[in-house]
């Protein structure tokens, strides 16, 4: 590259950094509240918060960057039209075509770095993120209770009680929810002990007088009066081991989702499976496309377009972003055919990106946008216009 490639790239990190750094943090503060909530409701420590907070980055980079890429490019291009630099460039030799070109070259190495974020980093950071809110859901059941907290003891088991003594140990107004082996079941009780077994390793729950509500798969209602026993459950203070990742098509990787695909008997619904792995496909390849729509927007700036500009790339982004997961869901469905479904939002916003940039090749700072910008500022000033000259006329009449 030559100097001036390297010097419109160096005028691209710092924007580029400042804007996926205000994206990414106030997309985490917003997730950060709610899971300090989660995690001082349940009892556990603060550490988990920050584990989930670092699995959730990729997540949330993944929607930063082609936001953050576009805007820096366009806030590049925009400063140089205002500094008259591109002008001078333009009047140099430079075509619009060679200056797009260092921004293409790192669209395509963002690509690639795409292919890794949504088709590896993601999909293990996901797995990661609820493994963690798992241990911390499940690391403040302490085998002790809370006042009117419902505790989840694993296996389908929730507990709550309206009073609880000091030792977390001595419950009254006992709620017990348990739904296993497609049973329903629901216990109350005036009063409950947890106990320790024989060998102190476990503890029991003891009940007092109460009744249990027990709801079969054929529909059979068991209504059972009881003066004391024990609720059938062992409370560990060990958390169960979280289930193996492949739980959804979301956290397999691009390799494993295209072996999932055509593997002879898939784990899941083909179309579950190629909706994914195609949409993480658009989502990396709508990066290149970028530096197309940002450029002829950004020269626009210079000549009072700005608005009208950043509002048509907004649109834009969140046509492809929605697009691709209406896609997505179209597919998962089996409603519509997964890659029409996927690529068509990807089609649409690469000829609409192609077709302004082709339109500013020939008159720089001029596109199909800021065209159809003036055209309509024309017919308002002309409508605006005509009102004020029929007063006018009027007043001459009368005098």
């Amino acid at each position: 590259m030559g100097r001036v490639e390297r010097y419109l790239l160096r005028l691209l990190w710092p924007p580029l950094t400042l804007s996926l750094g205000v994206v990414l943090l106030a997309l985490v503060l917003e997730r950060l509240l709610r899971l300090f909530d989660l995690v001082a409701t349940g009892g556990s420590a603060l550490e988990y918060v920050l584990l989930m907070v670092i699995n959730l980055i990729p997540y949330y980079l993944g929607l930063a960057l082609p936001a953050a890429f576009f805007a820096s490019i366009f806030m590049v291009v925009a400063r140089l039209g205002e500094d008259n630099e591109l002008d001078a460039m333009l009047a140099a030799g430079r075509s619009i075509a060679e200056l797009t070109k260092p921004f293409l070259l790192l669209a395509l190495v963002l690509t690639v770095f795409g292919l890794y974020l949504y088709g590896f980093l993601q999909p293990g950071s996901r797995y990661r993120y609820r493994e963690v809110m798992y241990e911390a859901l499940h690391s403040g059941w302490n085998a002790r209770v809370q006042e009117n907290v419902f505790a989840d003891a694993g296996r389908g088991f929730v507990l709550t009680s309206d009073k609880v003594d000091g030792s977390g140990r001595v419950l009254t107004d006992v709620f017990i929810r348990r739904k296993a082996n497609g049973i329903d079941e629901v216990t109350t009780s005036d009063t409950g002990h947890l106990i320790p077994t024989a060998d102190g390793k476990q503890l029991v729950l003891q009940l007092g007088a109460g009744r249990i509500v027990r709801e079969s798969d054929d529909g059979q209602i068991e209504d059972i009066h009881f003066t004391s026993g024990y609720a059938s459950e062992d409370f560990s203070v060990v958390t169960p081991p979280f289930r193996a990742r492949g739980d959804s098509e979301r956290e397999l990787t691009s390799t494993e989702l295209w072996a999932a695909m055509h593997a002879v008997a898939p784990p899941q619904p083909y179309s579950e499976l190629a909706g994914e792995f195609h949409g993480r496909l658009v989502r990396s390849f709508s990066l290149p496309l970028l530096p197309l729509l940002a450029f002829p927007l950004g020269m626009a700036a210079k000549r009072g377009r700005r608005a009208p500009g950043v509002v048509i790339a907004c649109l834009m982004l969140l046509f492809l972003h929605h697009g691709v997961q209406l896609g997505e869901s179209l597919a998962e469905t089996g409603r519509f055919p997964v890659i029409p479904a996927v690529w068509t939002p990807f089609v649409l916003f690469s000829v609409i990106s192609i077709w302004l940039f082709r339109g500013s090749l020939n008159s720089p700072g001029e596109n199909p946008v800021t065209r159809a910008v003036a055209a309509v500022e024309n017919l308002i000033g002309g409508i605006n216009l005509r009102k004020k000259k029929k007063p006018a006329a009027n007043n001459g009449a009368a005098s």
